[in-house]
């Protein structure tokens, strides 16, 4: 059993030899693990929420709380935003699909900008407690090369990030999607 999404239809291929019954029932079966599966790799903004204050629950002392999470198709060169005044998160679109360990990074990593406005030492501190830092890091990195996305080049370097600060950046809790991520 087999199905894929082509355009708007589902294309499920079964069997030979299934009677009309059972051709329906596996149908069904096999279009609810779809739609499972999709809702999974693309929640909503209220499963973004939530998934948000679990992620401020388990790694961040419950100390960052929110006041919305939610998609935005208007982020072209960030992976996410977060305005730390008035608690707003933003993800962009373009993470939907990715694995949902990457779209927890990302999470995460806005999710500290609630209690740590800088890219600084104490905030990788926060944002360093996600088992998979790194490897999200790598993930979308490459993400960003693959599309042919330019990588910032005027940035400073991790250890210089203390004495830099955000200062002149016009930061606003940002994740970018050329690489402008505090590395």
């Amino acid at each position: 059993m087999t199905a894929r999404r082509d355009g708007d239809k589902t294309v499920v291929m079964v069997p030979a030899g299934l009677s009309a019954a059972e051709e329906r029932e596996w149908i069904d079966t096999v279009l609810k693990r779809l739609a499972a599966r999709e809702r999974r790799r693309h929640p909503n903004d209220d499963a973004l929420f939530d998934r948000a204050r679990e992620l401020s629950r388990r790694y961040l002392d419950d100390r960052a709380v929110p006041a919305s999470v939610r998609w935005v198709t208007n982020q072209r060169s960030r992976w996410g935003s977060c305005t730390p005044e008035d608690g707003t998160i933003r993800l962009s679109a373009q993470l939907r699909g990715m694995p949902g360990w990457v779209v927890d990074y990302v999470l995460l990593h806005e999710l500290a900008h609630l209690i740590v406005p800088g890219h600084g030492p104490p905030f990788w501190k926060l944002v360093n407690r996600y088992p998979r830092t790194e490897r999200a890091r790598g993930y979308l990195e490459g993400v960003a090369a693959t599309a042919g996305l330019p990588l910032m080049d005027g940035d400073p370097p991790r250890d210089r990030l203390a004495e830099a600060g955000d200062a002149g950046r016009g930061f606003d809790g940002d994740l970018a999607l050329d690489g402008d991520s505090g590395a």
